[in-house]
């Protein structure tokens, strides 16, 4: 079950308000973000395999240790509270005592955390994967991101700097507004008038690598929520937007509605539906393993089956192929995902031009302004933190990878 839900299903969760509803998520969301590297530092502080703990007492442990080494909540205050918890938690409730001894014991030797790579947040064979994908260090720094609660950015139709100031926000380089945390999203002036919509700012950039929309023809492929959708839009353009699934149109219907945008929405399956003619320009999200998308979705490591993530290159390069039959010749396509592995990505786009059916348009650093540390070399994005220190103003975000292509 995805943390979201549980929190949404917990009788408990509910019948908290304010402050202690937004810690509690806190605790959740530090816990289940840091989880490999918070089981392999209690390792070392308990006298036995964690597989052979009480699953209740080891529980309430890893909420224990989360406050204090992710959150670094004062120790005085998060020991006493989780021995108290776990007293009043029936299935921990004779556990008190060693989770008292624990927790000062990690609060004494923090070192066990500390010197602990970044990395081993995740599971060894994710580690490994991310390792073998984008080296060590560029993983380690991805996995720093993981760790940080993450920011919430909208998309405005206009003027940024404005609604940034009426929001008490930030304006970031890119043309996104990040809010304050914990702001309340459908009380803020604008939500209701749907001056804008919450978007990741690394997930807004693809939108923009067109040029000129104004009247042009563009799908949207696995279009659903609609961020992007919304965005094509508002630029002029005039917009198909597809997804497989009702449900998650029903949702970009309701944005639609409150934006006062328009887009003629398709339930079809993209590798199946083909315009009446050819299009100007495609933006293609495609399934994938979301695993750039972990800090706010930080169950997501330990629910994924490694042998299943097999299956996403094949929808995609058939998804890409697709958009080949779509596009007009010349026309334009942004392909993005929203994971780091480049088997989803930039190796999914190089048998594409290698077969002689796209060729690359290099992004440039002007377009993506606070995302330049992550353009490679062919002129692809990733939008993975950078790695040490980058001389250029840079923005966190997602990580996704974004290429732009043109059909031969």
């Amino acid at each position: 079950m995805a943390m979201e839900d549980a929190l949404a299903a917990s009788t408990p969760f509910d019948a908290l308000e304010g402050s202690d509803r937004g810690f509690a998520r806190a605790i959740a969301g530090a816990t289940l973000r840091a989880l490999g590297r918070i089981d392999r530092s209690l390792s070392q502080l308990v006298d036995r395999p964690l597989e052979k703990m009480d699953a209740a007492a080891l529980a309430v442990l890893r909420v224990g240790a989360a406050q204090l080494w992710v959150l670094e909540t004062p120790a005085y205050a998060s020991v006493s509270a989780t021995v108290e918890a776990a007293r009043q938690w029936e299935p921990a409730n004779r556990s008190g005592g060693l989770v008292n001894a624990v927790l000062r014991r990690a609060d004494r030797e923090r070192s066990v955390y500390d010197d602990i790579p970044a990395s081993t947040i995740w599971p060894d064979w994710l580690a490994a994967r991310l390792k073998s994908g984008l080296g060590s260090k560029r993983a380690d720094a991805l996995a720093s991101l993981q760790l940080q609660e993450p920011s919430t950015d909208i998309s405005v139709k206009s003027d940024p700097e404005a609604w940034a100031r009426k929001l008490d926000a930030r304006a970031l380089p890119s043309g996104s507004v990040r809010l304050p945390t914990g702001a309340p999203i459908t009380q803020l002036d604008g939500y209701a008038d749907g001056d804008w919509w919450v978007q990741d700012a690394g997930a807004a950039l693809a939108a923009t690598l067109f040029g000129d929309l104004s009247g042009r023809r563009v799908a949207d492929l696995c279009a659903a929520p609609g961020g992007k959708t919304l965005q094509l839009s508002a630029l002029g353009a005039h917009v198909a937007a597809l997804d497989i699934s009702e449900p998650r149109l029903d949702r970009m219907r309701e944005n639609l509605d409150r934006t006062k945008l328009e887009a003629t929405i398709i339930a079809a399956d993209a590798a199946e539906w083909r315009p009446k003619a050819p299009l100007d320009a495609i933006l293609l999200d495609a399934p994938c393993s979301a695993l750039g998308t972990l800090r706010r979705h930080p169950e997501g490591a330990w629910r994924r089956d490694p042998k299943r993530l097999a299956r996403y290159p094949k929808t995609q390069t058939k998804l890409l192929n697709a958009a080949h039959d779509m596009l007009k010749s010349g026309g334009r396509l942004v392909y993005c995902v929203c994971t780091p592995l480049p088997e989803e990505g930039v190796e999914i786009v190089d048998a594409g031009v290698k077969r002689g059916d796209w060729r690359r348009v290099p992004i440039c650093a002007d377009e993506v302004p606070g995302f330049a540390h992550g353009l490679t070399e062919a002129g692809d994005l990733i939008t993975a933190p950078p790695v040490g220190s980058a001389s250029e103003a840079h923005v966190l975000s997602d990580v996704f990878q974004i290429i732009r292509l043109q059909k031969a």
